[in-house]
């Protein structure tokens, strides 16, 4: 169990700009002993499911991101069909940008509705990106429990706390990035506060969001060790804890996961 879990980042990106294989040799280097990489196009899902199927600690979801719901169609049966790979953990990225609106919103909830719809039906997670959309998202994530179980997290959190605790009500986990760092998060900090030690994960999103002391240079997953241990004084544990708790809860959350050293 020992080692940080990058929850949420994209390989497929950091393939495209550089040395993958340097990426994630830094990544263990700190000490890493996983990485989920997240499927954003389904036209681009071999390119993510092959970086996983080539790394024993590397896992994977396969989605279509907000952004791409207009050009993108949504549909259940191949989302469920590419879940069955055993690489594959989740469902998503999938979820509502009201802030970026690069695909008109009914084409957004759509999408949404669909994954969530693909989630209960494979029995995985979902992988929620949220902006802007705090009424919507927790409206469309109320009506797909009402039609069945279903599990998932609320990624790159930095919505209100409101929707937070609305999440944690239906069982969700909130992921936290790099953006805690940052110095004009005074409110995310404070949800964090509020948030349950057994909820949390952490994530890089890389390539996006490096935190801070990485500021100003393209985020990998090793930078998330960073983001735990800002997120541990948030916490008041130490930073073994948090590690701890963000691994085990990484461990729930995903099940089908395995990474070298698993029982």
């Amino acid at each position: 169990m020992a080692g940080l879990v990058d929850s949420h980042c994209h390989l497929d990106y950091l393939a495209r700009t550089g040395d993958l294989g340097a990426v994630l040799a830094r990544a263990r280097g700190a000490g890493l002993r996983g990485m989920l990489t997240i499927g954003t196009k389904l036209r681009e899902f071999d390119i993510v499911r092959g970086i996983a199927e080539a790394n024993d600690d590397v896992v994977c979801s396969v989605g279509i991101h907000p952004h791409e719901a207009g050009t993108e169609e949504t549909d259940m049966q191949r989302l469920v069909a590419l879940a069955a790979h055993p690489k594959v953990v989740g469902i998503g990225e999938t979820g509502l940008d009201y802030f970026y609106d690069k695909s008109p919103r009914a084409a957004q909830q759509a999408n949404f509705r669909t994954h969530l719809a693909a989630a209960r039906a494979t029995g995985l997670p979902v992988i929620v990106h949220t902006r802007d959309a705090d009424a919507d998202t927790a409206a469309l994530l109320d009506e797909a429990v009402e039609q069945g179980p279903l599990t998932g997290v609320l990624h790159c959190f930095t919505s209100s706390l409101e929707l937070a605790r609305h999440a944690l009500r239906l069982g969700f986990y909130i992921s936290i990035s790099g953006i805690v760092t940052f110095k004009n998060a005074d409110e995310l900090r404070a949800t964090v506060r509020e948030i349950p030690l057994d909820r949390l994960l952490v994530e890089t999103d890389a390539p996006f969001l490096a935190p801070i002391p990485m500021r100003g240079k393209t985020c990998e997953p090793a930078f998330v060790v960073h983001t735990a241990a800002h997120v541990a004084r948030l916490k008041d544990v130490t930073s073994d804890a948090l590690t701890e708790a963000t691994s085990r809860n990484f461990r729930a959350l995903f099940p089908r996961a395995r990474f070298p050293g698993d029982a």
